[in-house]
């Protein structure tokens, strides 16, 4: 009989938790890093809009007086391209997803969809922007308008609302299904009644991230043409647009001309993420609202 010898068993060990304490400072210092990092820009961010951002900027419009502008227009812009962003991706995402889990048959065709599907979270977002200028800007003639930006931004994150989606309505117990169809529930009435409430929580924090990366995207509404420059105020999705993301965009350009538009853009910046702090927030109070019911 082979016995364990201890000198052997020691040495391991002693490399083992050597490496464990090795690792768990590297991701310590990777934490700090990542946090480094984000408290400096959120301390940039603050102390250049100190001064910038008051009631008269979130009011006021587009000027080319660096102490008259305001962004009373690309707010408006914005929150009418998240009315397009929100209900095209919930509807097609959700029922995408519902199709692909309930009643697609696991096959060829489904592996490739999904495949597919999977590949497009990945595509850099310029290229959706190409195809909004393709589809709906030339060919429908849409033209730089709000319905173009936000169908163009839409596409951009139906995949991350798709497989949310999918993960979501996987997770529900099978034991759930099979008790409503005992119960003589049809298949449309289970998914209804018993997959979607129970899956909801988890659609929601898709649509949540799905919306946070449409809010700040830019590179789609450069390419499809949208301005930045002394634009009525959008009152329909037909019209022309800024959005928040673009006039932080251009202002950091013409920054290097007037250093002035440095400091309009850091206070853009701050609004951006107060709205996209506010959007979550709800979002997250709906979630966990619907988690605890269900």
């Amino acid at each position: 009989m082979k016995y364990i010898e201890t000198e052997i068993v020691q040495k391991k060990m002693k490399s083992r938790l050597l490496l464990n304490n090795l690792l768990k400072y590297l991701f310590l210092l990777s934490t700090l890093f990542g946090l480094v990092v984000l408290a400096i820009l959120l301390y940039r961010v603050f102390v250049e809009s100190i001064g910038w951002l008051n009631f008269e900027f979130l009011t006021n419009k587009l000027s080319t007086s660096a102490e008259r502008a305001g962004i009373k227009g690309a707010i408006v812009g914005t929150l009418w391209l998240m009315l397009i962003v929100g209900p095209v991706t919930m509807i097609l995402g959700v029922g995408t997803a519902i199709y692909l889990e309930e009643y697609a048959k696991k096959g060829k065709l489904s592996s490739f969809i999904q495949t597919n599907i999977t590949n497009l979270a990945g595509v850099p977002s310029i290229v959706f922007g190409l195809l909004g200028l393709t589809v709906f800007v030339r060919t429908f003639g849409f033209g730089p308008s709000i319905i173009a930006g936000g169908l163009t931004m839409a596409l951009l994150v139906l995949p991350i609302v798709v497989v949310a989606s999918q993960e979501a309505i996987r997770s529900v117990p099978s034991y759930l299904r099979e008790a409503s169809y005992g119960m003589g529930a049809t298949k449309w009435q289970t998914i209804k009644n018993i997959v979607l409430p129970s899956s909801l929580p988890g659609i929601l924090t898709g649509t949540i991230l799905a919306l946070s990366r449409a809010i700040g995207e830019t590179a789609p509404l450069v390419v499809i043409g949208i301005p930045a420059l002394l634009i009525p105020i959008p009152g329909s999705i037909f019209d022309s647009f800024t959005a928040l993301p673009m006039q932080i965009y251009y202002w950091t350009i013409d920054a290097v001309l007037v250093d002035e538009y440095a400091n309009l853009a850091a206070a853009t910046i701050l609004v951006l993420l107060i709205v996209l702090f506010i959007m979550n927030s709800i979002a997250i109070i709906i979630r966990n609202k619907f988690q605890n019911r269900y």
